[in-house]
């Protein structure tokens, strides 16, 4: 199904949740952020960062903390609330919102009580319309109380960090969540009214084998998942340090990473999962997989998205804001982040402006990603046509006049054909994660 070719796989690339990607961000206008929101019109979304969880994994990169320290809790989501009135303010009556996802970290490491605060003050501050609910959850910290808040808050989507059901990786990435925990998590959320539930699940953890990978699919498949996110684990502990923890002598190798995507891919296709670009699978009646097939499938830092809106404001510590020509990121540090939203002032730190090159670029690569086929310019095609060369000889790739295609075989090898237009990639020396 997917021929292997290791030499096309060696040089890590980005997972493109935007382009430029975050390893681009510069020094922004303090005022650059304000201006685009005061600017802002047509329909938005909404992004509301949590960094806080119960339990800190070892394999995570995402910007989160223990949750234990209550002061810290409330201090940050009191800069949190701030930060939702000032953001309201300046955003015009003619900006609809039409999605809201609540992302970590875990949402569900704070008390439900204060998620449903949470709720009011966007309900309370926004001009929301058949407004889109999403959450986060990790299912070491659901409950029935949580639950019933989820219900309250009108939530119809939900993905759970699962990452694998093999007690032993489990064990080995700090993530111990036994079945009966899984199971009880997701009835909480259909009875809630969750209707398009989607699994995260990891290949390449240690000790983990090509059993052990089936064994979670079947899981996830028995128990309904609409949609199964199936990512590579990145082991970089220089850039994440809580990474050390893990074994990396554990790690699966080259080949077997490339064997578990494939064989995931063969087995969620062959039981009622429609592929989203490569390691992204839902139900045809999901509205992923719609997306998907309509040619509207989007790309943002969430993964990919049946989200068309052309505006993304991000809430939170960390959180990215992203417009049309304009990407920025909120303050990472949580202190400072809190100090600026108390004082009623924005908090974007880094970004980049989007030139007209920029945004074409990132129309291409986002079709490569999204739709397996891209409109070249005939100056990125003449830069690039030797590089392309090896992809279209071995039929990775189709090239019709400057349409570029990616052919069924090529999907593993997607990421990295993106990156060949990717002008950014040679002025850095960042490192990022395989490609597969």
């Amino acid at each position: 199904m997917w021929p292997y070719y290791p030499e096309l796989l060696e040089t890590p690339v980005p997972r493109y949740t935007s382009y430029p990607t975050a390893a681009d961000f510069g020094e922004l206008s303090p005022r650059a952020l304000e201006t685009q929101i005061e600017q802002t019109t047509g329909d938005i979304s909404l992004y509301v960062h949590i960094p806080f969880c119960e339990k800190i994994c070892f394999y995570c990169g995402c910007n989160t903390a223990a949750s234990g320290r209550r002061q810290r809790v409330e201090s940050y989501l009191s800069a949190l609330h701030a930060q939702i009135e000032t953001v309201a303010k300046l955003l015009p009556r003619e900006a609809g919102v039409r999605r809201i996802a609540f992302g970590g970290g875990s949402p569900n490491a704070i008390l439900p009580s204060e998620f449903l605060d949470l709720v009011d003050a966007l309900n309370r501050h926004f001009w929301l319309h058949d407004t889109q609910w999403s959450i986060e959850i990790d299912p070491r910290t659901m409950s029935g109380d949580w639950s019933e808040v989820i219900g309250e808050a009108g939530i119809t989507r939900a993905s759970l960090g699962v990452q694998t059901f093999a007690a032993h990786c489990q064990k080995a990435i700090g993530r111990e969540q036994g079945d009966g925990l899984i199971c009880q998590t997701v009835q909480w959320l259909r009875d809630a009214g969750v209707t398009s539930l989607n699994f995260d699940l990891m290949y390449g953890l240690p000790h983990q084998t090509l059993e052990d990978v089936e064994e979670s699919l079947d899981c996830a498949q028995l128990l309904g998942a609409d949609r199964i996110a199936l990512f590579g684990y990145a082991h970089v502990p220089h850039i994440i340090p809580r990474q050390r923890v893990i074994d990396a002598s554990a790690l699966p190798g080259k080949d077997t990473r490339f064997a578990m995507a494939r064989q995931g891919f063969g087995y969620l296709t062959s039981h009622g999962y429609e592929p989203v670009g490569f390691d992204h699978f839902a139900k045809s009646s999901d509205p992923l997989a719609v997306a998907a097939r309509r040619g509207t499938l989007n790309r943002n830092f969430q993964g990919f998205t049946d989200d068309t809106a052309p505006v993304l404001i991000g809430l939170g510590s960390s959180a990215i804001n992203v417009f049309p020509d304009l990407i920025v990121q909120n303050e990472k540090n949580s202190g400072r982040y809190r100090m600026l939203s108390s004082q009623g002032l924005l908090c974007g730190a880094d970004g980049i402006v989007r030139s007209a090159k920029d945004q074409m670029i990132g129309d291409v690569i986002k079709g490569l990603l999204c739709q397996n086929v891209a409109q070249l310019t005939p100056c990125l095609l003449a830069d690039q046509r030797e590089a392309l060369s090896v992809f279209l000889e071995r039929e990775l790739a189709r090239l019709d006049g400057l349409t570029l295609t990616i052919t069924p075989e090529g999907l593993p090898y997607a990421r990295t054909i993106a990156s060949l237009f990717d002008p950014y990639r040679k002025a850095t020396t960042r490192q990022f994660s395989s490609a597969i």
